[in-house]
């Protein structure tokens, strides 16, 4: 890939392909404020990995095992991030702490991401994050 970024000019060469899910709903099937959490998973990437894309809502399903198998609709925002396994091998801490943070304050059974071929999911107990709610539409600055 190299020779093909000095062929082009190109000043940046990432080949490490992260993509996060931005969840609608909690696990309790409640709207949650997405486009927050959009524009807070855009921040981060974007000051730790340089950039990240955005795409429009999609539709899914998740299965969540903790609630029987209960099966939940969404309409989840992808992001798609590259970098290098260098850097989010440096960056992981911040990277981990937000995704925690996403998961606790959404009121997420997980969350979801990809690097590279990888689907990691990091799961929430059901009791987990009762404090932190945050009623819908209250966006936090």
């Amino acid at each position: 890939m190299a020779d093909l970024a000095g062929m082009l000019g190109a000043s940046k060469s990432a080949s490490t392909l992260l993509i996060l899910f931005i969840p609608s709903k909690d696990r309790s099937d409640q709207a949650i404020d997405q486009e927050y959490w959009v524009d807070e998973a855009l921040k981060v990437l974007g000051t730790l990995f340089g950039g990240a894309t955005a795409f429009p809502q999609g539709r899914g399903i998740w299965r969540d095992d903790a609630q029987g198998g209960r099966l939940l609709l969404d309409e989840p925002v992808i992001i798609q991030c590259y970098t290098s396994e260098l850097l989010l091998k440096e960056r992981i801490g911040p990277l981990r702490d937000f995704l925690h943070r996403m998961g606790r304050e959404a009121r997420q059974g997980a969350i979801g991401l990809v690097i590279d071929r990888d689907y990691l999911e990091i799961g929430f107990p059901m009791d987990e994050s009762p404090t932190s709610r945050r009623p819908k539409g209250k966006r936090r600055r």
